[in-house]
């Protein structure tokens, strides 16, 4: 599979101690659709500007609509600018995709026979592989799991899980660059956009949440 598609499955399985959020993973998604463009040479990165050249159309339908969107003419597309463009809803297009190549199914969250359901990866060899690739680690796929939150390991105690919380937050604020073994110039670039995107996200909820706060505080009066 793609690495976009890799990285849904992943966020999913183990399900990660803090949730993944769709805006996060939507704009994640979009990097892992760029990279993998770069390395099947469909486009080149030429500073932070994303240049197409000539190549064959990507088989995975979801990273041949990718390829189909880029902008050809110049001034080329900037690669935060393709974040949020192509982002938009990615996270839902690629459960719908996902869903479709059952490779999610659908179980409902209780015993009974209604209420809300909740999506799993089925065991595939898809999954498998994808599982595979994060138990090793494998640096983009840790780089963009890293962006939305998804680290390696389980803390073993409580001590242990505010320390990894901790350093989450610290490691999310640093520059991408220094992810290891990340040797290629325009991969690192799409990384350190997307942790540039995923924090700006962030801070826009913020914004939102106090805003909405002072809102509500001037209603209910002193």
């Amino acid at each position: 599979m793609t690495t976009a598609k890799d990285l849904f499955i992943i966020t999913m399985d183990p399900r990660p101690e803090r949730s993944v959020g769709q805006g996060d993973l939507s704009l994640a998604l979009a990097g892992a659709e760029l990279i993998d463009l770069i390395d099947a040479g469909a486009v080149t990165v030429d500073e932070d500007r994303i240049v197409p050249v000539e190549a064959s159309t990507p088989q995975d339908g979801l990273l041949g609509e990718a390829a189909a969107l880029l902008t050809r003419e110049p001034p080329h597309e900037r690669i935060e600018d393709w974040l949020w463009r192509r982002g938009r809803d990615l996270a839902a297009a690629y459960q719908a995709a996902l869903e479709e190549d059952g490779e999610l199914t659908r179980k409902r969250s209780g015993r009974l026979s209604f209420g809300s359901k909740r999506v799993e990866p089925v065991d595939t060899p898809a999954r498998r592989a994808a599982a595979e690739r994060w138990e090793e680690r494998e640096p983009v796929l840790a780089a963009l799991a890293s962006a939305v939150g998804v680290e390696g390991g389980r803390p073993e105690n409580a001590e242990e899980a505010e320390n990894a919380e901790e350093a989450e937050d610290t490691e999310n604020a640093e520059d991408a660059e220094d992810q290891p073994g990340l040797d290629d110039d325009a991969v690192t670039a799409v990384v350190t956009a997307v942790h540039d995107a995923v924090m700006e996200l962030e801070a826009v909820r913020q914004r939102r949440t106090i805003e909405n706060s002072a809102f509500a505080n001037l209603w209910r009066g002193p």
